[in-house]
């Protein structure tokens, strides 16, 4: 019988302590509107695995949408995260249909933070973990330099600092990026061993 006082429950307590200060912590960027299948495929695969993340929309509100207009209210928003880089280990840049609007929409404040706090995770040489378009936007905020990356084809022109593949997948040092949502799945257990 488990009681307070039995040795095996405090020494599964003191595993299970240190596995989870042993964990990284992930913070994990959402476009308004978000890819949902690549949002989705990070949160449960962190949380399958006992991987803290916090969600902070790159938006001016809590409220955002997923492509297919579902509404979803994420944890904070990408104001908030700037300037407190530090609180975490690595991050997550989850794409959606925000991106191919970004020239038009690159002056609000909640673009301009989103580019600084890229800037501030790969200064830092965090984990940067991204989708589709991802790479695309380290590569802006001169995180990827002479790094392989893996990028949407329609963004991989636009990739100057790095050198953008044709493969699904790649991780070099501390970038993981993925061609889009649907090739996530290719680096996940890596990334998952990264953050563990």
């Amino acid at each position: 019988m488990l009681h307070k006082g039995n040795k095996l429950t405090k020494k599964n307590y003191c595993i299970t302590k240190i596995i989870i200060i042993m964990a990284k912590k992930v913070a994990v960027l959402a476009v308004n509107p978000v890819n949902g299948c690549g949002l989705f495929q990070y949160l449960e695969a962190f949380f399958e695995n006992g991987i803290s993340y916090k969600v902070f929309a790159v938006s001016n509100s809590k409220e955002i949408r997923t492509n297919s207009g579902i509404t979803l209210v994420v944890d904070d928003v990408i104001a908030n995260l700037k300037g407190h880089e530090d609180d975490f280990d690595a991050m997550v840049f989850s794409c959606g249909d925000a991106i191919p609007q970004f020239a038009q929409h690159a002056g609000e404040s909640y673009n301009q933070d989103l580019m600084a706090v890229i800037a501030a995770f790969g200064q830092k040489e965090k984990i940067m973990i991204g989708h589709c378009a991802g790479a695309m936007l380290f590569d802006m905020a001169g995180a990827i330099n002479g790094k392989m990356v893996a990028v949407h084809p329609l963004a991989k022109p636009a990739i100057q600092g790095g050198k953008a593949t044709d493969n699904k997948s790649e991780i070099d040092g501390n970038i993981y990026t993925a061609q889009d949502e649907n090739s996530i799945w290719t680096m996940m257990s890596q990334v998952l061993d990264a953050l563990k």
